[in-house]
């Protein structure tokens, strides 16, 4: 068959997606891990963070949590799926711990993390400031052209409402955690820790799925 008469990478997309809503569901959906991988990515961090919480006890804490990392891993390859969401939990894990042992400070086991949101934070805000939303990426990876979708305003309008509920999450962390860590208030932040990773991320999703239940802004060829 000629190239000529192949299906571009934008006609086949159009014919699995009819609106853009549709697109960044599917897409969001994959980087995320669905529920069971949100839900594998916040188990085994919140159960170190309780645990080092109510024990103070850090290898401790650790060891439990990567061992039922290590059992979700197991479950998922026993399945033949990826275990990306553990292994990502189980990295923002160990990077606190080193952070922990190396100052000789308990507080910063919770130092990446806050670190982490700031710079997901920036990123998505720097994005948006220059009309260049980052979810926007999402659609173009999907279609074959990373920029096209910047010359349809709805769909710009979109990612942006999108973007912002990504950062504010990671915003509002940074802004509540920071600051408890900076006043060695150890027990609120460990709880603040917990409150707004799961619970904050839930709310988070509720609102996008809000915004991408309208279906209303065609995925055109153009």
């Amino acid at each position: 068959m000629s190239e000529a008469s192949e299906p571009s990478e934008q006609t086949r997309v159009a014919a699995e997606y009819a609106t853009v809503e549709q697109l960044v569901r599917a897409q969001l959906s994959k980087a995320l891990g669905g529920v069971r991988g949100m839900i594998e990515g916040a188990v085994p961090t919140a159960t170190f963070t309780i645990l080092w919480l109510s024990t103070r006890e850090l290898r401790l804490s650790l060891a439990i949590s990567v061992g039922i990392a290590a059992l979700l891993v197991v479950l998922r390859l026993v399945q033949r799926q990826t275990a990306q969401f553990v292994f990502n939990s189980l990295i923002g894990i160990g990077i606190g711990a080193i952070f922990a042992m190396r100052s000789g400070e308990a507080k910063d086991v919770f130092l990446p993390g806050i670190i982490y949101n700031g710079a997901y934070a920036s990123v998505m805000l720097i994005s948006i400031l220059i009309g260049w939303p980052v979810v926007g990426f999402l659609i173009g990876a999907v279609t074959g052209d990373p920029t096209a979708w910047h010359a349809d305003k709805p769909i710009v309008r979109l990612c942006t409402q999108l973007t912002w509920v990504l950062a504010a999450p990671c915003a509002l962390r940074v802004l509540v955690q920071y600051p408890l860590y900076a006043a060695d208030q150890l027990g609120w932040l460990a709880t603040a820790k917990i409150v707004m990773g799961w619970p904050l991320q839930v709310a988070a999703l509720a609102m996008m799925a809000f915004l991408l239940s309208r279906n209303h802004t065609p995925l055109s060829e153009s």
